[in-house]
């Protein structure tokens, strides 16, 4: 990728899942939310730079295999690692996950936004988790003056300890970004008993121009200046609902970049999107999430997949 080229940096992990079935059986696949982020965008066309904390081993070269087949470029030291992280995600019968982590997370010196990159992507575990978390959050605020921020809190409760001490690193970021994605289940977890909605009018207050409540197979409710949007998710049958997440930001990123919002200098546009504009974005995300699900592990769908 010629390093002028306009781009999205995404900062996080990238990982081997390993999957097991409600069955017994068990299978390994790529992921980590951040690194599903790129692929998704990748897919879909764009030019996209992960910054990520790989091993120099089998499960790190499977991951590199994988992100160059859907055309995302790692950043330089983005195998600095001492041996490549794994998400173990168990499956009940009607294919949620739950997981567990054999996981390090650091990023390497120097990493950060240049004058072609259009936005910078967090979330997840490389937002909370340290010694890399503090360096996340420097990279963002510095990128600011560039690029738009979008985040994803995807919360790892297991690995991010408290709802409380979560927030405490997650709220920052809200208020840092401008396109934040938050699932029900986070909100949740963060939030027990509150409305999704009445969470993401809150959190867009703080500074973001879009807040996006997705609501799983129910679909998902966006905030924005000119109000609040709702689209319904199409029906599938569900094999997994591993990456079904990151394929929606994936997505959502690249709705806004297909309309030209990304870029610190397109922030008041992003700002004034109209409600008929990012309800034909949503409706793409649900679309290209509601193609994840249907099969299994992270495996978002390419551009020909999708409606234009």
């Amino acid at each position: 990728m010629p390093s002028h080229a306009p781009h999205v940096l995404v900062v996080g992990e990238a990982l081997v899942d390993e999957v097991r079935r409600a069955d017994g059986t068990t299978d390994e696949h790529p992921g980590g939310s951040p690194a599903n982020v790129a692929l998704t965008l990748g897919r879909l066309g764009r030019e996209v730079r992960l910054a990520a904390h790989l091993g120099r081993d089998e499960r790190g070269e499977q991951i590199r295999t994988w992100l160059a087949d859907s055309g995302v470029a790692l950043t330089p030291g983005s195998d600095g690692a001492a041996a490549t992280s794994v998400a173990r995600a168990v499956l009940d019968g009607a294919g949620a996950a739950t997981y567990d982590f054999a996981i390090t997370w650091d990023l390497a010196p120097g990493t950060g936004a240049t004058d072609s990159t259009l936005a910078v992507h967090t979330g997840s575990i490389a937002a909370v988790l340290e010694p890399g978390a503090t360096a996340v959050h420097d990279l963002v605020l510095a990128a600011r003056d560039r690029a738009t921020i979008t985040y994803d809190p995807n919360a790892r409760p297991s690995l991010m300890g408290t709802a409380t001490a979560a927030l405490a690193r997650i709220e920052p970021l809200v208020a840092a970004a401008d396109v934040v994605k938050v699932s029900e289940e986070d909100v949740e977890w963060l939030s027990p008993g509150a409305d999704p909605v009445e969470i993401a009018r809150t959190w867009a207050a703080r500074g973001p121009a879009i807040v996006v409540v997705t609501f799983g197979g129910e679909g998902a409710v966006a905030v924005c200046a000119a109000g609040e949007v709702r689209v319904a998710a199409p029906r599938v049958e569900v094999v997994d609902t591993v990456g079904a997440g990151d394929t929606f930001m994936g997505a959502l990123i690249d709705g806004l970049w297909e309309r030209n919002l990304l870029g610190a200098a397109r922030r008041d546009a992003l700002r004034a999107i109209d409600l008929d504009m990012l309800t034909a974005v949503l409706e793409r995300c649900v679309a290209a999430a509601a193609i994840t699900v249907s099969r299994a592990g992270a495996n978002p769908p390419r551009c020909e997949e999708l409606p234009a």
